[in-house]
């Protein structure tokens, strides 16, 4: 098997990416890695020469989507008739993060 990525590598993408990897992590994600690659090559076995890229693989595909109009929204008090808790006419929401408490 050929060796496109190396230990190296699939530290530095780890890294980049925040992943926290063990040396042997790192081992086993460099094989499985390098045999995910090797496994794509019977692709390079196609005569793709002379053929243009294909860029959607429908075509000519067009937009179906209605067109973006402008429609009344919401007033305040709609927004907030639902609301479990409300404060100050906001939204009153449980806090995640810092001392706890509403928000």
């Amino acid at each position: 098997m050929t060796q496109y990525v190396t230990e190296r590598d699939v530290r530095d993408i780890a890294e980049y990416t925040r992943i926290a990897l063990t040396e042997d992590e790192v081992s086993r994600m460099t094989v499985d890695l390098n045999q995910i690659i090797d496994s794509l090559s019977p692709l390079t076995e196609y005569d793709l020469e002379g053929v243009p890229p294909t860029f959607h693989p429908i075509g000519s595909l067009s937009n179906v989507m209605r067109e973006d109009v402008e429609v009344p929204g919401f007033t305040h008090e709609q927004a907030l008739a639902n609301a479990p808790a409300q404060q100050d006419g906001s939204f009153l929401v449980p806090s995640i993060l810092g001392e706890g408490g509403d928000r």
